[in-house]
């Protein structure tokens, strides 16, 4: 006969996480899915396009100064970097973005992870993180590479002195491009269960809200109404990050207050449909 063991109550001996540490598990299993993605890794790599033009340009224009009367090194050049990530910026938030939370709703996992003792601002600030990473991988890391090059290019601070609001410029501009496409991507995506219709959702938001400016600016021959465009607010507000000539005659605050508040309707949109079973303590 085989022995019958105690199975009686034991105190439990392994180790306990400190609560509000959920997050970390959801950003790094996030993050190590992306990274296993051939696909996510060539689109990251072609990102990376522009920086190399960036620096090359700014190395041949150190190496032969007499170009820098055609491509001079200013506060201009790295705001064309940073709205050269425009479309980089697109194409990885709806890649990465789209089924952040639309394939948890499919798979009817929203209700275990929000079952545990994991609280909702974990789950929402962990799925947040993942597109939010990659988004910083592709604007502000390669920016403020782009300055260091520039120093180590020219062998001196001397452009750093002279502009010192660059770095800021370059890690305020990058942080808006990620913060904004973030939170709306990730509120679209809790509205569905299909990944496919979140990204759908999220590139007709961008485009008809270009064509819609289109055909107003065609109609009355102004541009005061870029504030409907979201890439015509990024636009605008990337210019007086960068203190710019403005491309359009809307207002910096008003285009500044239409980003501002497509985040706070995404936070409101996650507050009403990231919900599970709550837990009794």
């Amino acid at each position: 006969m085989s022995p019958i063991h105690d199975q009686s109550y034991r105190r439990y001996e392994g180790t306990r996480e400190p609560p509000g540490r959920g997050w970390m598990v959801i950003l790094r299993t996030g993050l190590l899915g992306l990274m296993a993605k051939r696909v996510f890794l060539l689109v990251m790599l072609a990102a990376w396009v522009p920086f190399v033009y960036y620096a090359i340009r700014m190395y041949l224009v150190i190496m032969y100064p007499g170009a820098s009367r055609l491509l001079p090194i200013d506060a201009a050049m790295f705001q064309g970097f940073i709205e050269a990530q425009g479309l980089a910026v697109f194409f990885v938030t709806v890649y990465v973005g789209s089924g952040l939370i639309a394939n948890d709703r499919r798979a009817n996992a929203l209700q275990i992870y929000l079952s545990k003792p994991l609280l909702r601002i974990e789950y929402i600030g962990g799925k947040l993180l993942i597109l939010a990473a990659a988004l910083v991988g592709i604007t502000l890391l390669p920016g403020l590479l782009l300055v260091i090059l520039q120093v180590m290019f020219a062998g001196s601070f001397d452009f750093l002195r002279s502009n010192a609001f660059v770095i800021p410029a370059v890690t305020l501009g990058a942080l808006v491009r990620v913060i904004v496409p973030s939170a709306t991507m990730l509120a679209l995506s809790s509205l569905s269960k299909s990944s496919r219709y979140a990204a759908v959702m999220y590139a007709g938001t961008i485009f008809f809200s270009e064509a819609l400016f289109g055909v107003v600016t065609a109609i009355t021959g102004s541009t005061r109404m870029a504030w409907i465009s979201v890439t015509a607010c990024f636009e605008q507000v990337t210019d007086a990050i960068f203190r710019q000539p403005l491309h359009y005659e809307t207002p910096v605050v008003v285009c500044a207050l239409v980003l501002l508040g497509l985040v706070v309707l995404s936070i409101s949109v996650l507050e009403r449909t990231v919900r599970g079973v709550e837990v009794v303590k």
